[in-house]
C-alpha cells in the first residue's frame, strides 16, 4: 500500500517505479513474491508523463491533419492552423495532468507496496529511502533488487549550454506555449518527431544534424523520406552542422543565440531543444555499495540479471539494451519471470527465445517514429545484417504503388524493405515508412520473432485493399 510501513522485508524491492518498475512488480506479485517499488518522482515514470504519452498526444492531431488533407472531400475543411489549445488540453489529458493518482491505485491493486522517496543500494539485497522529509529507512530484499531507474536526457558540454535554459525531451513535450523559433539539435527520434509537431503548431524550426541525414539507426530511406515532409512542411534540416555555443542572457530567458562550429554563423531562436542522446540514471544510487561504477550502464545475461550478481537485476535504459518503453515493459516480464523461477527453485529457460531470455532485444526490436510520414522497423537494417556476416538480401518497394495506400491518401509516398537471410529463407527485419504505417509493425514483428519462412508467409494472405498489402509486394519481389 501507499505510505508502506518503513525498515520492512520483502521478497523484492524495485527501484524506480516507471513502466518498467511496474511491470516487474507486476510479474513478481502475480508470483506470490511480496514487493515493494521506490520512487522519488511520479509513479509511472517518464514514459507516462515526460516522453511516450504526451509526445505522441502531441503528434496525433498532427498526424491526423496531414492525412486528412490528402482525403478527397475532406482536405479542404482541414485547411486551417491547428488548435493549440486544444492540442495542449489533449495531450495533458493523456499526461494524466502530471498526477500520479491513477498508476498508484493500480499498484495498490495488485498489493504492490509504495516507498515514496530516493532509493539507493546500500549493499547486497539492502536499499535505503531518504523521504523527500529527509527521513532514512532501510529495506531488505529476500530475493532480488531490481534496478530501474531509467535513463536522462544529456545536454551537451558546450560553452553556455549549461546556463540557457535550453530544452531537452521533458520540455519539449510539457511546454505551454508555442515558441516563434525553434532550433532542434540532434537528428534521432526525439528531434524529429519534435520538430514535426512543433512546426505544425506554429514554431518555425530549424533542425541541426551533425551526421549525414536523420533518423541513423534506421535505413537510410527512412530519414531521406522524413527529412523531405519536415522541409515540405516549412522546417529547416542541416545536415553535416555542428554546435559550437551557445549564448543567452543571465537567467535562461529571452532569445537564445546557437554559434555553428563552421565559420561561426549565429542562429537566433526562442527555445533550444537538445535531442542528444540519454545518459543512465545510475550515478546516485548506491552502485559504488555493491562494487559497481556509479553512473555507468549495468551489463545484465540474458534474465536481465546484473552481470557478477545473483540477486541483482536491471532492466528498461538502465542496461543499455534498447531505450524503448515497450522493450523495457517485455525486459521487466522476462525478469519477472526469472526471479519468480529462481525463488520457488525452478529450473530457468535461457535459450534463444526461451521463457527467460530477452532475445528480441537482440533480434526484434520494434520502433515507430510518429512523424508526418511515420516510420517503423524490427529487426536488422540491411547495413546491421551484412555486418553480422548474413548472406542476405534487400527487397524494396515503391508503397505508393500499394491500391490500399492510394486510398488512404492521395499522393501517397512511401517505401518497404524486407532484409532477407538467403540461407534460411527468413525475415531478418523489416522497414515501413508513410502515412498509417505504424500499425503495418506487428505483423513484420511476429514474421521476425518467429523466424517464419518465406514459403509459409505465401500463405499469410493480407486483406485487399490494404496497406498491408505491401507484405504480398514485397513476397512477389523477392520471388521475381
Amino acid at each position: 500500500m501507499t505510505n508502506a510501513a518503513k525498515t520492512a522485508t520483502y521478497d523484492v524491492v524495485v527501484v524506480g517505479a516507471g513502466p518498467v518498475g511496474e511491470n516487474v512488480a507486476d510479474r513478481t506479485r502475480a508470483a506470490g513474491l511480496t514487493t515493494a517499488v521506490v520512487e522519488n518522482e511520479l509513479i509511472g515514470g517518464e514514459c507516462s508523463y515526460w516522453a511516450c504519452m504526451p509526445s505522441k498526444a502531441l503528434l496525433r492531431p498532427v498526424t491526423a491533419r496531414a492525412d486528412a488533407r490528402r482525403v478527397p472531400g475532406l482536405r479542404e475543411s482541414v485547411r486551417g492552423p491547428l488548435d493549440v489549445a486544444e492540442v495542449f488540453a489533449h495531450r495533458d489529458y493523456y499526461a494524466s495532468n502530471w498526477k500520479d493518482d491513477g498508476q498508484v491505485r493500480w499498484l495498490d491493486s495488485i498489493g504492490v507496496d509504495i516507498h515514496r522517496g530516493r532509493g539507493r543500494l546500500a549493499g547486497p539485497r539492502q536499499v535505503t529511502v531518504e523521504t523527500p522529509s529527509a527521513e532514512r529507512y532501510t529495506l531488505t530484499a529476500r530475493h532480488a533488487v531490481v534496478v530501474s531507474t531509467g535513463s536522462r536526457a544529456v545536454v551537451p558540454d558546450l560553452p553556455g549550454a549549461a546556463g540557457a535554459n535550453a530544452w531537452t525531451s521533458r520540455e519539449a513535450t510539457s511546454a505551454g506555449k508555442v515558441p516563434d523559433r525553434l532550433v532542434v539539435v540532434g537528428g534521432g527520434v526525439v528531434a524529429v518527431e519534435m520538430a514535426t509537431a512543433w512546426q505544425a503548431l506554429g514554431s518555425r524550426v530549424t533542425v541541426l544534424v551533425r551526421g549525414k541525414g536523420l533518423l541513423a539507426r534506421m535505413e537510410p530511406f527512412a530519414g531521406e523520406l522524413i527529412a523531405e515532409a519536415l522541409t515540405e512542411a516549412g522546417a529547416t534540416v542541416r545536415t553535416g552542422t555542428s554546435v559550437a555555443a551557445v549564448e543567452r542572457r543571465e537567467g535562461g530567458s529571452g532569445p537564445v543565440t546557437v554559434v555553428l562550429d563552421d565559420g561561426g554563423e549565429r542562429i537566433e531562436a526562442d527555445e533550444i531543444l537538445f535531442a542528444t542522446g540519454r545518459a543512465p540514471r545510475t550515478d546516485d544510487i548506491g552502485l559504488d555499495t555493491v562494487g559497481l561504477k556509479p553512473g555507468s550502464w549495468l551489463t545484465v545475461d540474458e534474465s536481465c540479471r546484473v552481470e557478477g550478481n545473483d540477486w541483482l537485476y536491471a532492466v528498461g535504459d538502465v542496461n543499455h539494451r534498447a531505450l524503448m518503453t515497450h522493450e523495457g515493459k517485455y525486459q521487466a516480464r522476462i525478469a519477472g519471470a526469472a526471479i519468480a523461477a529462481r525463488a520457488h527453485g525452478d529450473p530457468l529457460n535461457t535459450a534463444r527465445w526461451g521463457a527467460h531470455s530477452a532475445t528480441a532485444d537482440h533480434a526484434a526490436v520494434p520502433q515507430v517514429v510518429f512523424t508526418a510520414p511515420e516510420a517503423a522497423a524490427v529487426g536488422l537494417t540491411l547495413a546491421e545484417a551484412e555486418e553480422a556476416g548474413h548472406r542476405v538480401r534487400a527487397v524494396d518497394y515503391d508503397m505508393a504503388s500499394v491500391s490500399g495506400a492510394g486510398l488512404y491518401a492521395d499522393g501517397y509516398r512511401g517505401r518497404a524493405r524486407m532484409v532477407v537471410d538467403l540461407d534460411r529463407e527468413t525475415v531478418l527485419g523489416a522497414t515501413f515508412v508513410g502515412p498509417g504505417v505504424a500499425e503495418l509493425l506487428h505483423s513484420a514483428t511476429v514474421a521476425v520473432a518467429g523466424e517464419v519462412p518465406i514459403p509459409r508467409l505465401w500463405h499469410a494472405v493480407p486483406a485487399y485493399p490494404t496497406i498491408s498489402e505491401v507484405w504480398l509486394r514485397l513476397l512477389e519481389t523477392y520471388r521475381g
